[in-house]
């Protein structure tokens, strides 16, 4: 599942959930993500800025669902995981026995395959454990995007796994 495809099966509100933390805690990226989605659409950023937060929240996840907008949307998701939801990341690299930094921030090659009962067992703590489903769903995607046609167990699970339904 590529990016725009992402944002098209997702819960309106965790986009919602994403864009008010960018402009909570990193309104340049924020305002960087309005630019470069205007520029894809051939507007001035000005055009989207002077819409109320409602009708901009809308019109970028619009923008998010087109195929031109992958790249944009793909560094978006990757940057509020990685920035703002570090302990669900953290969490799932230590059941899943990958290194990382403390943070969720892989250290080193990722894995080549996946163990499917850890990977079971890694889910099930993420989401007993008090994370949104949706938002483990979301990063599961992104994470299984991080190599060329996904790891099949991931996708298996994110297919078969009626908790990690996107919306």
């Amino acid at each position: 599942m590529r990016s725009h495809e992402l944002y098209s099966a997702v819960d309106p509100a965790l986009i919602t959930q994403m864009l008010d933390w960018f402009r909570a805690n990193d309104r340049n990226v924020y305002r960087s993500a309005v630019a470069t989605l205007a520029q894809n659409r051939k507007l001035r950023p000005v055009f989207v800025e002077k819409k109320s937060m409602a009708e901009q929240y809308a019109w970028i996840a619009k923008t998010l669902q087109i195929k031109a907008c992958d790249t944009i949307g793909e560094h978006l998701l990757q940057a509020w995981l990685m920035a703002g939801n570090q302990g669900m990341l953290a969490a799932f690299c230590d059941g899943m026995g990958i290194p990382h930094d403390g943070k969720g921030s892989v250290v080193g090659d990722l894995p080549k395959k996946i163990d499917a009962e850890r990977l079971n067992t890694a889910v099930d703590r993420l989401v007993e454990g008090g994370f949104d489903p949706k938002l483990v769903a979301v990063y599961l995607h992104c994470f299984n995007m991080q190599v060329p046609g996904g790891w099949p167990e991931l996708s298996a699970k994110l297919a078969e796994d009626s908790r990690l339904a996107l919306a």
